[in-house]
C-alpha cells in the first residue's frame, strides 16, 4: 500500500535470501541432527534387544515391546480419530452465514488465518492427542497382560460373589477403558465446541439463538456420552466398594465394604446408576427435540442426587447408626476382613500356642543341657562381622564384602552348621590407579567365597573361617570362584579380548586370566560397538584397541538388577544370598508376585512395612517392589543368577498362585518348574526375611480371630526398635536354628519378637520354618505369652544388661581408650516355658579396626551373666559348675551398693592396669604383648564379677534377715521396684 504519510520514504531495504552454502549447509546440519536423534532412539532400543538375547531371554522383550507398541497405536488412534471425527464434524455442521456482529467479525479474522492451513492444523492437534493418549496407554502394558491372561482364583468375594480374578485381573482393566472413554469424551466435547464457536454455530453476544439445531444436537450426543461413562462408572464403583481402602481405627488400612458401605454407599451407586442412565437419554433425546431444558434439568437432578443420595445419606447413616454401636454394626463386616487378610497374605495357617514366659523346672542343670539342644546360638552377628571379613579376608583393596553378610546352612561330617557367608566381591575404590582401562578392562570381577561358622569364636574373638584365603580353600570343596556378577559389581566390564584382566595375586606376584564364559553382548560388530558408545556415553567404546575379537560387554550384574530385568513383573526380596551349589557360586533372590485387588484383604506398603534398622543403614536390603501399595502377596518364585556366567534361571516356587499361572501364560517358557529345582539347590533355599516381615507386620493386629477382640484394640502387638542401636528403626528377624516347644529336633528358622502396642513387655515370639524342601517350611508359630504377668521384651533385656553394676563396669572398662563395643543380634529362644536371651558383644580395640567377639550376654528367668564364652554364660545363669546367681523377684532388680567391695575393687584395678597394658602394646605393634594382656584382662574381670557375686550373696542374706524383723509391722522393702521397666 502506498505511504499515505506524503513525506520522503527513504531507501528501501531488501531482504535477500540465504544463499545456496548456507542453505544446504543448514539442511545438512538439520539432517545430522535428525539422524542423531535417530540413532540415540536406536541405540538404546538395539542395546536392549541385544542384552535380553544374551540372557536368553528375549520372549520378555518382545512380549513387552509388542505389547506397549500395539497398545500405544490402538489407544493412540482411537483416540486421535475420536477428537479428529468431532472437529470434522462439528466444522461440516457449521452455518451458512455467520450473523452479522462483532464477534462474529473477530472470529472471521481468525477463520481466515487458519482457513489455508485446516488439514495440517487438524492433523497437528489429533497427533497430538494421540501420541499422549497411546504413550499413557501403552504405560498399561501389565494390566492388559493380566486381563488377557487371567486365571481364576476359584475363591469368591463375600459380597457379589464373583471370583476373586474380577477384582485382581478385570476391574484395574474396565477402569484404565473408562478412564479412556472419559478422556476421549472431554476432549471431543472441548475440541468441537471451539470449532463450533469459531465457525458461528456457538454464539456468546451475538443476536439471536446461541447455538444452532446442528451444534445443539452435536454437543447433546457428547455430553449424553458422557453422561453415560459416569453411569457405568456408578456401576462399576459398585465392584470397587470391595477393594475400596479406608482409615479405620481398629484396622488401619481398611479394604473391602463396611456396614456405611453395605447399606448406604451400595444402594446409593446403584440409584445414581440409573439416574445417570435416564439423563444420557434425555441428552441423546436432543437429536430430535433440539432442546436443551429436560437434558439439563436431568444433569442437575444427577449433580444434587450425587451430593445427597451418595454424600449426605451415607453420613447420616455412620454417624446416627453406625457410631452408637459400631462393634455390633462393623462386627461381620470385620469377620470378612479377618478371613480375607489372613487369606491374601499366607497367615491363615498360623498356629497361636499359649507360652507361660517363664519355668517352673527347679533342677537347673537340667535346663543347663536342654539350653544346648534349644538352639545352635548364632554368636557371630552378620550385620557386624563384615569389617572384620574385611580386615582378615580381604587380601587385596581392590576385594571388599558387603556391609551385611548372610546366614546359610552347609553340612560338615553330616552335621548341618548355621555359616556366616560373604563373597569377595570386587572394589573399584581400592585399586592402584583409577582409569578407564584398570575400571573396565583390567579389574573385572572378585575372587572366592568367605565363611565361617555362626556358633564360635576363636580364642582372640575372631570368627572361625570354614572357608578362607585366595584362592579360597576349606570345606566348600572344588567351584569356579570368579565373581562376575555380585551386589557390589555396579560397573559394565569388558572382557574376553585382547586385555588381560587380573585374576589374583598370591606370594609369586599377579596372575592374569581371560573370561571364558559366554555371558555379555559380543563387540566384534562395529555397530554393537557405536550402540554401546552412546548408550553408555563413552565413546572409546567405538575406537579403543583394547576391545578387539572375543571380547564381550557385561553389565546390568547385580542380581536382584538381572531378576528384575528378566521378569519386571516380580517384586523382588531385599537380600539377594549366595550359595555354593554344585561346583558354581550361584546368588539365591526370592521373587513375589502381588495384587492391589484382592476384595476385603488390608492393604499394607511394601517400603514401609519391610524397613527396619538394617534397611535405613543399607539401602541395598530395600525391597524391588512393582507395586508398593498390595493386599495379597506370594513368594512365588525363587530365582538364581550365576555369578560366573550371570545366567538367570526362575523355579517355580508356589504352584497354586493364580497370579504366577497369569504371568506364565504372558510370558510362556520363562519359569521353570518347581521339580527342576536341584536338591543340592534345595538345601540352601530359605524363607524369605521381606515375606516374613510383611507378615508379622499384619499379624500384630491378624493374630486374632474374633471380631470383638479386633475391634476393641486390646490385642494389638507392635514391632520393637531394634535394641542393639540408637536408630530407632524396627529390629529385623534373625535366621538360626531352633527347636520351639514340643518338637523334637532344630529347624533353620526365621525368628522375631512382637511386643503390646506402646510397651516394652513381651506379648509374643514369632518364627517360621525357613528350611525349604521339609514338611513343615512355612509354617508360622505364635507363642503367646500371658497378658497379665509382665514378660521382659528386648528393650528392658537389653535395659538390664545395660544396668547390672558389674556388666555396666565390665563395659566401661571395655570402651577405656580409644575401643569401641558394638552389640551383636539380640536372639530370643523359648527354653522351658521360659526365654532365654543372649546377645554377642564385640570390641574394635585400640588400633584394630575391626569387631572381635569379646563377652557374651545371656539371661533367662531374672539371672544374667557376661562372660567370655557363651558355655560360661549359660553355666553361670544356670548354676551350674559352682557358678550360681539368684534371679530377683519378677519385676524386681537389686540395687546397686553404694560402695564396692575391697576384693572388688583390686580387681577392678588390676582390669584397668591390664587394658592399659594393652593400649600400650598396640601402639608399639607388640601382638604378644597384646595377647597376653586380653588374658589378664578378662581375669581380672572374672575375678571382679566372682567377688561381687559373693557380696551380693552376702548383702542378700542380711537384707533378708531385716526383713524378717520388720514382717511384724507389715512393711516391706521397696528398694528394687525403681528397676521394673529396666532403667
Amino acid at each position: 500500500m502506498p505511504d499515505r504519510g506524503g513525506g520522503p520514504t527513504g531507501p528501501r531495504i531488501r531482504v535477500g535470501r540465504p544463499s545456496r552454502r548456507v542453505r544446504t549447509l543448514l539442511m545438512t546440519l538439520g539432517v545430522l541432527a535428525v539422524l542423531a536423534m535417530a540413532f540415540t532412539m536406536f541405540a538404546g532400543f538395539w542395546t536392549d534387544w541385544l542384552w535380553y538375547r544374551s540372557v536368553n531371554y528375549s520372549s520378555v522383550f518382545t512380549t513387552t515391546l509388542w505389547t506397549k507398541i500395539g497398545l500405544f497405536f490402538v489407544f493412540g488412534l482411537l483416540m486421535a480419530a475420536a477428537v479428529g471425527v468431532n472437529v470434522w464434524l462439528a466444522h461440516r455442521l457449521r452455518p451458512p452465514l455467520s450473523a452479522m456482529s462483532m464477534e462474529q467479525q473477530s472470529l472471521d479474522r481468525y477463520r481466515m488465518g487458519i482457513a489455508p492451513y485446516k488439514k495440517w492444523l487438524l492433523l497437528g492437534v489429533t497427533s497430538l492427542v494421540g501420541l499422549i493418549a497411546g504413550a499413557s496407554a501403552a504405560g498399561q502394558w501389565r494390566t492388559w497382560l493380566m486381563w488377557v491372561n487371567g486365571v481364576p482364583f476359584h475363591q469368591k468375594d463375600p459380597q457379589f460373589h464373583l471370583d476373586v480374578s474380577f477384582y485382581a485381573f478385570d476391574l484395574p482393566w474396565y477402569r484404565f477403558l473408562l478412564g479412556f472413554g472419559f478422556a476421549a469424551a472431554v476432549l471431543s466435547l472441548i475440541a468441537a465446541a471451539l470449532t463450533h464457536y469459531l465457525y458461528g454455530g456457538l454464539r456468546i453476544t451475538s443476536p439471536g439463538a446461541r447455538a444452532t439445531a446442528a451444534a445443539t444436537g452435536h454437543l447433546s450426543v457428547l455430553l449424553g456420552i458422557f453422561v453415560a461413562l459416569k453411569a457405568v462408572a456408578y456401576w462399576l464403583d459398585r465392584y470397587g466398594l470391595a477393594v475400596k481402602s479406608s482409615d479405620f481405627k481398629a484396622t488401619g488400612n481398611w479394604t473391602g465394604l463396611r456396614y456405611v458401605d453395605a447399606n448406604a454407599y451400595l444402594p446409593a451407586k446403584t440409584i445414581l446408576f440409573c439416574i445417570a442412565v435416564i439423563c444420557a437419554v434425555l441428552f441423546f433425546a436432543t437429536l430430535w427435540r433440539r432442546t436443551w431444558q429436560l437434558p439439563v434439568i436431568g444433569f442437575g437432578l444427577m449433580v444434587l442426587s450425587a451430593i445427597l443420595i451418595g454424600g449426605l445419606y451415607p453420613a447420616i447413616v455412620q454417624k446416627f447408626q453406625v457410631q452408637p454401636n459400631e462393634q455390633a454394626k462393623e462386627a461381620p463386616y470385620v469377620e470378612k476382613n479377618l478371613e480375607a487378610t489372613r487369606e491374601a497374605y499366607g497367615i491363615d495357617g498360623t498356629e497361636v500356642t499359649e507360652y507361660a514366659g517363664r519355668s517352673d523346672t527347679e533342677d537347673k542343670s537340667k535346663l543347663r543341657k536342654d539350653a544346648d539342644g534349644a538352639a545352635s546360638i548364632r554368636l557371630l552377628d552378620p550385620n557386624v562381622v563384615s569389617p572384620t571379613f574385611q580386615q582378615l579376608q580381604q587380601v587385596r583393596n581392590y576385594y571388599a564384602f558387603p556391609s551385611n553378610l548372610d546366614v546359610d546352612r552347609y553340612s560338615k561330617d553330616g552335621k548341618d552348621q548355621d555359616t556366616v557367608i560373604g563373597l569377595r566381591e570386587l572394589n573399584l575404590q581400592g585399586i592402584p590407579k583409577n582409569n578407564w582401562i584398570n575400571d573396565h578392562f583390567r579389574y573385572t570381577h572378585g575372587y572366592g567365597v568367605v565363611a565361617a561358622k555362626g556358633t564360635t569364636a576363636d580364642a582372640e574373638g575372631r570368627p572361625e573361617f570354614t572357608e578362607y584365603d585366595l584362592p579360597s580353600k576349606g570345606n566348600l570343596g572344588e567351584y569356579q570362584q570368579r565373581v562376575y556378577y555380585g551386589e557390589k559389581t555396579t560397573q559394565y566390564s569388558i572382557v574376553g579380548g585382547p586385555q588381560k584382566e587380573i585374576d589374583y595375586s598370591d606370594d609369586s606376584g599377579e596372575k592374569t586370566t581371560s573370561y571364558k564364559g559366554d555371558s555379555g553382548v559380543n563387540l566384534s560388530s562395529p555397530v554393537n560397538r557405536a550402540a554401546y558408545a552412546v548408550a553408555f556415553s563413552e565413546p572409546q567404546i567405538l575406537y579403543s584397541g583394547a576391545i578387539g575379537e572375543g571380547s564381550r560387554i557385561l553389565y546390568n550384574r547385580t542380581p536382584k538388577e538381572r531378576v528384575e530385568a528378566v521378569a519386571p513383573w516380580l517384586t523382588i526380596d531385599g537380600d539377594a544370598y549366595p550359595a555354593v551349589v554344585d561346583g558354581r557360586i550361584e546368588w539365591i533372590v526370592d521373587a513375589y508376585t502381588t495384587t492391589n485387588g484382592y476384595p476385603y484383604a488390608s492393604r499394607t506398603t511394601l517400603g514401609d512395612t519391610t524397613a527396619d534398622s538394617l534397611t535405613a543403614a543399607n539401602n541395598q536390603r530395600a525391597v524391588v517392589a512393582q507395586q508398593n501399595q498390595v493386599n495379597y502377596i506370594r513368594n512365588s518364585v525363587k530365582a538364581t543368577v550365576d555369578a560366573y556366567t550371570g545366567k538367570v534361571t526362575l523355579y517355580e516356587w508356589d504352584t497354586k498362585d493364580p497370579v504366577l499361572k497369569t504371568w506364565k501364560k504372558a510370558f510362556p517358557g520363562t519359569v521353570k518348574s518347581r521339580d527342576d529345582i536341584p536338591p543340592s539347590l534345595m538345601d540352601h533355599l530359605r524363607y524369605p526375611q521381606d515375606l516374613f516381615k510383611v507378615q508379622r507386620e499384619l499379624l500384630t493386629r491378624y493374630h486374632v480371630k474374633d471380631a470383638q477382640t479386633f475391634l476393641s484394640g486390646s490385642e494389638v502387638w507392635q514391632v520393637p526398635d531394634d535394641p542393639t542401636n540408637k536408630s530407632g528403626n524396627a529390629v529385623p528377624p534373625y535366621y538360626l536354628s531352633m527347636k520351639l516347644p514340643g518338637e523334637t529336633s532344630q529347624a533353620f528358622s526365621l525368628t522375631t519378637t512382637l511386643t503390646p502396642n506402646g510397651r516394652d513387655n513381651l506379648s509374643a515370639f514369632m518364627s517360621v520354618n525357613a528350611e525349604a524342601g521339609t514338611g513343615g517350611y512355612g509354617k508360622i508359630s505364635i507363642l503367646k505369652l500371658p497378658t497379665g504377668r509382665t514378660v521382659d521384651g528386648p528393650k528392658r533385656v537389653q535395659s538390664q544388661f545395660n544396668s547390672e553394676p558389674s556388666i555396666a563396669e565390665s563395659i566401661r572398662l571395655l570402651r577405656g581408650g580409644d575401643s569401641e563395643v558394638e552389640y551383636g543380634n539380640l536372639l530370643t529362644v523359648p527354653l522351658d516355658g521360659g526365654l532365654l536371651y543372649v546377645e554377642p558383644v564385640y570390641v574394635r580395640g585400640g588400633g584394630l579396626k575391626y569387631p572381635l567377639l569379646r563377652k557374651v550376654l545371656v539371661t533367662y528367668g531374672g539371672a544374667t551373666a557376661f562372660e567370655d564364652t557363651l558355655g560360661e554364660a549359660l553355666n553361670k545363669v544356670f548354676g551350674a559348675e559352682g557358678a550360681t546367681q539368684e534371679p530377683p523377684d519378677e519385676g524386681e532388680q537389686t540395687k546397686p551398693p553404694t560402695s564396692q567391695d575391697p576384693t572388688v575393687q583390686e580387681a577392678l584395678d588390676d582390669a584397668q592396669k591390664a587394658f592399659e597394658d594393652g593400649q600400650a602394646a598396640l601402639k608399639k605393634g607388640d601382638w604378644e604383648a597384646y595377647g597376653k594382656a586380653q588374658k589378664d584382662l578378662e581375669d581380672a574381670l572374672r575375678r571382679a564379677e566372682d567377688a561381687q557375686a559373693k557380696a551380693d550373696k552376702a548383702a542378700g542374706g542380711k537384707n533378708a534377715d531385716k526383713s524378717a524383723d520388720k514382717s511384724g509391722d507389715g512393711k516391706t522393702d521397696k528398694s528394687s521396684d525403681k528397676s521394673a521397666d529396666g532403667g
